[in-house]
């Protein structure tokens, strides 16, 4: 899941060689962090927030079929 929220950040910024992706584990949740360039934030965001709560779905969607809980967050 994690290549996935890095495939769709690099499609959408200007800058893809500054996507960074953690994977953060904690006992029920995993978090994936995505780290872009200042220039990218309003990108990978969106209008009202579009483009990441459609991220964010998708990360779910998969998560969903493994039976695991994750979560997206944009630092």
């Amino acid at each position: 899941m994690k290549q996935i929220v890095e495939i769709i950040a690099k499609s959408l910024v200007q800058n893809p060689e500054q996507v960074v992706v953690e994977e953060k584990d904690n006992t029920s949740i995993t978090v994936y962090e995505l780290h872009v360039a200042p220039d990218d934030m309003g990108k990978v965001i969106g209008k009202q927030g579009r483009i990441a709560k459609a991220m964010r779905t998708v990360v779910k969607a998969a998560a969903t079929r493994e039976n695991k809980k994750v979560t997206v967050e944009i630092v």
